[in-house]
């Protein structure tokens, strides 16, 4: 399963670029207004391109499908490499289906079932987005909807790349793995959350302390 990075913030996503883990970034608009209102998305966009390079999905604000074209084609000018980020309703799908057939890259987003996550792929979708915070928020089992959605596209070979989203906590990547998504678009607090462990901490002071024993 491969790792992105769920953020709008430059430095996070160069803080876990620089470590060699992350393979992509996806954003939105709602992570792109926690940042500065001044920031200029386009050059967002293309510094955190930059920095690491690999996906970068880019969601578009209109509601219709042709405002959606519009604003694929405008993306598509500044930044050829980008996946268009669309949201699951009937307009996004038409937009979807438009785009697959140019051979552009779609992420289809707000997902909650294995049902949506169905169509979208039958649309064309290159990336079906899960949101499983959202989910266990109203009290409904998130990983259920995972584990569904992955038993699916095993028993049809679907082409499309699950993506699990809204991802919480360490125990939801590490649950999302074993279900057999594909890619974990994950916050940069839960991959630094991932990453420590008090035994780990321990055992590097007790092997820096030991070697200033030894001598080369």
């Amino acid at each position: 399963m491969q790792l992105y990075i769920d953020s709008a913030n430059l430095k996070e996503i160069q803080h876990a670029a620089s470590m060699g883990f992350i393979s992509g970034v996806t954003t939105n608009p709602s992570l792109l207004a926690k940042e500065d209102p001044s920031t200029n998305i386009r050059d967002l966009i293309l510094n955190i391109h930059k920095s690491m390079g690999g996906h970068i999905s880019v969601e578009v604000i209109s509601t219709d499908t042709d405002g959606m074209l519009r604003e694929a084609d405008e993306i598509l000018e500044w930044f050829p490499e980008a996946t268009i980020k669309i949201p699951f309703i009937p307009e996004g799908l038409a937009a979807v289906r438009k785009l697959s057939e140019q051979d552009i890259p779609t992420n289809v987003t707000l997902l909650f079932t294995a049902n949506q996550a169905l169509i979208a792929a039958n649309a064309g979708a290159t990336y079906v987005s899960l949101f499983l915070g959202r989910l266990d928020d109203i009290g409904t089992d998130s990983m259920q909807a995972v584990h569904d959605t992955c038993e699916i596209w095993d028993a049809q070979g679907l082409d499309s790349f699950i993506i699990a989203a809204s991802i919480r906590t360490p125990i939801h990547l590490l649950e999302c793995a074993k279900a057999g998504a594909h890619i974990a678009t994950v916050p940069y607090k839960v991959l630094m959350q991932s990453m420590k462990h008090p035994l780990t901490d321990s055992g590097l002071e007790t092997f820096l302390k030991d070697a200033t024993k030894l001598t080369m």
